[in-house]
């Protein structure tokens, strides 16, 4: 009978967490999910043209399509260095900044090299353009999926539910993150990751417990308590995703 009880319980919760996990969904608006995608158009755009030079032209020493590219470099480029970071990178806006920094510089030195027709200096930029577009790409990519999950939930929690004091919402948003908590707690690293196995596990074990505790304490309706527990929550999610930035 014990045991019985405790699998009606269990179905409980999970149809409490599913209806929660519901009502959070339909509860976003389409600006604020835009907000809450790490994402830059821009610089997807810009793919076609890196995949073309770096596949195709430079391989085969290509100076004639290095040299056609120029025009669709230097416009993709204006786009990024005018693009802007939706509001979930935030964290990120530095090391972008830095980096398109660079890009603009690397872009002139290509310009540089096809205006004087030095295709061993076009060669080398075309090389430095790519791996410049790959860091870019790094520096707002999560390092897995089930953390940018994670993190799009968070977000909205931490910057917007949490300050106006939206009850419903913050224990709406807390469901789903026990959603997403799970996931991310079945997640694996990539080959590349495996070094940080051991603090990733560890950090991750961490978030867990503090999102485990902020459901514990949303019954007592506290507000200073709940908003604490917030709190330790995205100070252990900056400490996972810091794992990666070491």
């Amino acid at each position: 009978m014990k045991h019985m009880s405790t699998r009606h319980g269990l179905s409980v919760l999970a149809i409490i967490m599913a209806l929660a996990a519901t009502a959070w969904a339909q509860d976003q608006d389409a600006a604020t999910i835009a907000e809450t995608k790490a994402e830059v158009p821009a610089l997807t755009k810009f793919h076609a043209v890196i995949y073309q030079l770096w596949h195709n032209a430079w391989p085969k020493k290509d100076y004639e399509t290095l040299a056609k590219l120029l025009p669709d470099i230097k416009k993709h480029n204006a786009e990024i260095a005018a693009a802007k970071l939706p509001g979930i990178l935030r964290e990120k806006q530095k090391a972008w900044e830095e980096n398109v920094q660079a890009l603009q510089q690397v872009v002139q030195e290509y310009e540089a090299a096809v205006a004087k027709k030095d295709n061993p200096r076009l060669l080398e930029a075309a090389e430095k353009l790519h791996t410049q577009y790959e860091r870019l790409v790094r520096v707002i990519r999560p390092a897995l999926r089930e953390i940018d999950d994670f993190h799009a939930v968070l977000y909205l929690l931490y910057h917007y539910y949490a300050p106006a004091n939206d009850l419903a919402k913050i224990k709406a948003a807390t469901g789903e993150l026990q959603i997403k908590m799970a996931a991310l707690g079945n997640a694996v690293l990539p080959e590349r990751l495996k070094k940080r196995e051991e603090a990733f596990s560890a950090a991750r074990d961490k978030l867990a417990a503090s999102v485990a505790a902020l459901a514990a304490t949303l019954p007592s309706n506290d507000e200073k308590k709940i908003k604490a527990a917030i709190a330790t929550m995205h100070s252990d999610y900056e400490a996972l995703q810091g794992v990666f930035e070491q």
